[in-house]
């Protein structure tokens, strides 16, 4: 490789690491939300200080609080999946679209799983239904759910994670995973949300 190609890659380098850095990652740790947002405390923000990764998603949902956390409440690996990319985070199984009964039972010290056994997951902090949760570890990281009823009667559903890793390589690996891929299924999971909680009350269901 000739000099002025390795410069040529690095200058390269280094324009993506700008446009990333200022640009990409902003805009996608606050995906929906608004400046406001943003800015307000969630529950769980004391649980992780100093977080290196602090991401505030939002999406309006066209139904009220109570008709919307049934569908958050239960998702996880083996229960009724995550609306998101079912072939990399539900073991290839649809998502549910439909309210599963034997999984509305949320409580502190539960865990959301995320193992295909069912049995490794992200422990349930705080429930306060159905305004907000808080999975996660604290002083790692946590992951708070907030909904909103509107003037409107709809929902503005908010999500925060907040992450501060450890020096470990588990734990530079995790952080590594959410700046890559994070977004990505988010994005799709609240959109896979809102779907399936608009859908359910739309006057041809109900």
């Amino acid at each position: 490789m000739t000099a002025r190609r390795r410069v040529a890659i690095g200058l390269l380098g280094v324009a993506a690491a700008v446009l990333y850095g200022r640009v990409w990652r902003p805009w996608q740790l606050t995906w929906g939300a608004t400046p406001e947002e943003v800015a307000r405390s969630l529950p769980g923000d004391d649980l992780v200080q100093s977080p290196t990764f602090n991401a505030t998603r939002a999406i309006s949902i066209g139904a009220p609080p109570e008709q919307v956390w049934p569908w958050l409440v239960q998702v996880g690996a083996g229960r009724a999946g995550w609306y998101s990319y079912d072939l990399l985070d539900n073991l290839g199984r649809h998502s549910a679209d439909r309210l599963l009964p034997e999984w509305q039972d949320l409580a502190p010290g539960d865990i959301v799983p995320m193992s295909p056994d069912g049995k490794h997951g992200i422990e349930v902090h705080s429930v306060d239904r159905p305004r907000s949760m808080v999975w996660g570890t604290p002083g790692d990281t946590t992951w708070a759910w907030q909904l909103n009823l509107q003037p409107d009667g709809t929902t503005r559903l908010l999500t925060r994670i907040r992450s501060r890793p450890r020096l470990t390589p588990m734990s530079i690996a995790f952080s590594a995973l959410l700046e890559v891929g994070d977004f990505w299924m988010i994005r799709k999971m609240l959109v896979g949300l809102r779907g399936r909680a608009e859908n359910a009350t739309s006057p041809a269901t109900i």
